[in-house]
């Protein structure tokens, strides 16, 4: 968590090199020697007040501010000293000004300044550094003159996608032990005591970094009190009750336990709960502080670490504990799962404590996708490897995601739902685990077909989008938010429809069935341009647009009955998985082959029913007829080019 130091080549300026001293030069010397006098000279006779040094660009008011001189700054603003010079990390007079704390300089350099929350390049107000250095006058003042108390620290964007910053003036208080200026951010400015950081770290994290424990107990308690959340996580994704056993500090410990939610059994990413840590540091006291708080010894093998310790007392309080031997799982257990095989042999193997009938652990390696809530992640349900959509408790979509997948339990097509459980104000949402999502298996697959040959995949895979979504309509709901990240692949290329978050009852609504059938329509035409047009392009197509980028009659004709079929719109989706569109060619040859020996056709009946639909300017006529020599002679020519 890097701050700005003094021991920082940025926070100096450094002589010229070149042996000589330029005018420039002598005036940045004179200012650092605080020789008013010989500044004034210099100034009057013209020197640039506003000269930057090459290196870090330092300006004489830089200077003079890291000096702490409000006569040599007030002289130079009086000489055309512009205060928004920036150095090369971008720090001000006006930020430096905050971490030399010196009220008469920052009411100096205020009027001039264009905005009080003026940052350098790595997210740094002025405010941010008198928390950073203690500096509590200088804080109110800032506070007092309109300074952003919980404005979090803005990165640079590299250091953003490393989730980099985010940090605010409290954690910068916390971390350096300045209890005087925590206490006056909580008490008397109003700072979010659970603001996170770009890594997901509240204040309590940063206040367990510092190595003071008299510091840390004090920052602590008033975090405590403010109702900090006990069971964020830091680094390694330890809680602060992990970070505390690591302390070896008792009193943080029971500070901690004293709190009405805290997870005493949460692991970091080596699966290690406090317990455990606390034997393995030999923390006798601690570990029977933590068991008689209900910490559960199924934990690791703790008998065993505590004997290689020769802590004979802990062994016999372990056993009373029922703490049992740890048996990890077999190395022979194989994921059904190639592209997740790797991260669930590793959580199978991993020592956790089970949510209910499922394990789960909450770390990057196991992430699937992130989500607008809580994200997808990898887990075993009954031993069964899962995708488990996360939710907070309370959720609407959550809970239409449940009753949703509930409901259709029987639809084959649907992703398999296996349960559900609630821990720490979460949902957790089991399903079967699948490999890609449709987008990504298109991709995958792109530059495999051959020009000319019939798609049978795209065949397969929307039968199955449409069987499932016409056994969602069946059971009383519409889907609400079908594109191809929703439709996922599993490692036997079946297709099965997913995320019923938006999904809704829809009550009879034709608008709602409406939509998922226009989004079908999207998708035929995505799935049969094996994704080479973003599905994003194709919803911002007119319905024109769309038959022109059809490459066949059966896929323009399919589109038009998903968007413009008269009838029912309830109704519209019966019956269209006979649609040409899913028939082999083989089928729609034999077809004609079969229709054209009709008795009928064969001695051109007139009255056949047959014959009248297959002629033009008929009363009855089909679309899907007219022309259909003109179709049949295509269909030929494919028949032949693929035998």
């Amino acid at each position: 968590m890097a701050t700005n130091s003094c021991n920082n080549p940025q926070e100096r300026p450094i002589p010229s090199s070149d042996g000589r001293a330029s005018v420039e030069e002598m005036l940045t010397k004179a200012v650092q020697e605080e020789d008013i006098e010989r500044v004034r000279q210099l100034l009057e006779r013209g020197v640039d007040a506003n000269f930057q040094e090459e290196e870090w660009g330092w300006s004489p008011l830089h200077s003079a501010v890291q000096m702490d001189s409000e006569d040599l700054v007030d002289l130079l603003l009086k000489h055309g000293a512009d205060p928004g010079l920036r150095k090369r990390n971008g720090a001000t007079p006006f930020i430096i000004a905050g971490i030399v704390g010196n009220v008469k300089l920052l009411q100096l350099l205020l009027p001039k300044v264009e905005n009080v929350n003026e940052c350098d390049v790595n997210g740094f107000t002025a405010f941010m550094e008198a928390a950073v250095y203690g500096k509590v006058e200088a804080l109110r003042f800032l506070y007092e003159n309109g300074a952003e108390v919980n404005l979090h620290r803005k990165a640079k964007q590299d250091q953003e996608k490393i989730r980099k910053g985010g940090a605010t003036a409290l954690m910068d208080a916390a971390e350096k032990g300045h209890v005087d200026v925590v206490k006056i951010l909580l008490h008397k400015m109003g700072a979010e005591v659970n603001a996170r950081d770009n890594m997901g770290r509240n204040a309590l994290i940063y206040a367990l970094l510092n190595s003071d424990d008299g510091k840390v107990k004090a920052i602590t308690r008033l975090l405590l009190d403010h109702g900090a959340d006990v069971n964020v996580r830091g680094e390694g994704s330890k809680t602060p009750l992990i970070l505390a056993v690591e302390r070896k500090n008792l009193d943080l410990v029971q500070m901690l336990l004293e709190q009405e939610h805290i997870e005493i059994n949460g692991t970091d990413n080596e699966g290690k709960t406090a317990l455990l840590l606390a034997v393995e540091l030999r923390l006798k006291e601690m570990a029977e502080l933590l068991c008689h708080k209900g910490a559960s010894t199924d934990c690791g093998d703790l008998v065993a670490i505590a004997r290689r310790n020769y802590d004979s007392d802990l062994v016999k309080f372990l056993l009373l504990h029922k703490a049992i031997g740890f048996h990890p799982p077999a190395k022979d257990w194989k994921p059904r799962s190639s592209r997740w095989g790797e991260a669930l042999k590793h959580l199978h193997r991993m020592r956790h404590p089970m949510t209910g009938k499922l394990k789960i652990f909450i770390d990057e390696e196991y992430k699937i996708a992130d989500t607008s809530e809580g994200g997808i992640y990898l887990g075993l349900y009954e031993d069964q490897e899962v995708a488990v959509k996360r939710f907070y408790e309370g959720s609407t979509r959550g809970q239409n995601e449940a009753s949703c997948l509930q409901s259709s339990r029987a639809n084959n097509n649907v992703v398999t739902f296996y349960g559900s459980e609630n821990n720490g104000g979460c949902l957790y949402v089991c399903l079967a685990l699948c490999e890609y999502t449709l987008q990504e298996h298109l991709a995958n697959r792109r530059g495999e077909a051959v020009p000319n040959q019939e798609d049978e995949s795209a065949r397969n895979i929307l039968s199955s989008l449409f069987k499932a979504v016409e056994g969602l309509h069946q059971s009383g709901y519409a889907h609400q938010d079908l594109q191809p990240q929703n439709i996922l692949i599993d490692s036997k290329n079946d297709t099965f429809l997913a995320d019923f978050d938006k999904s809704i009852r829809r009550a009879e609504d034709p608008q709602k069935i409406k939509r998922d059938l226009e989004a079908l329509g999207l998708l035929v035409l995505y799935v049969v341009k094996k994704g080479d047009i973003s599905f994003e392009t194709l919803k911002n197509q007119s319905f024109e647009e769309l038959i022109q980028l059809s490459p066949d009659e059966e896929t323009r004709d399919l589109i038009r009955r998903l968007f413009h079929s008269g009838g029912s719109v309830e109704d519209r989706l019966r019956g269209l998985l006979g649609h040409p569109f899913f028939w082999s060619w083989e089928s729609r040859y034999r077809t004609l082959r079969d229709v054209g020996n009709e008795s009928g056709i064969k001695t051109r009946n007139y009255k056949s029913k047959i014959l009248q639909l297959l002629q033009p300017g008929t009363a009855e006529l089909s679309a899907s007829f007219a022309q259909w020599t003109t179709k049949a002679g295509k269909l030929r020519h494919r028949q032949a080019k693929s035998q």
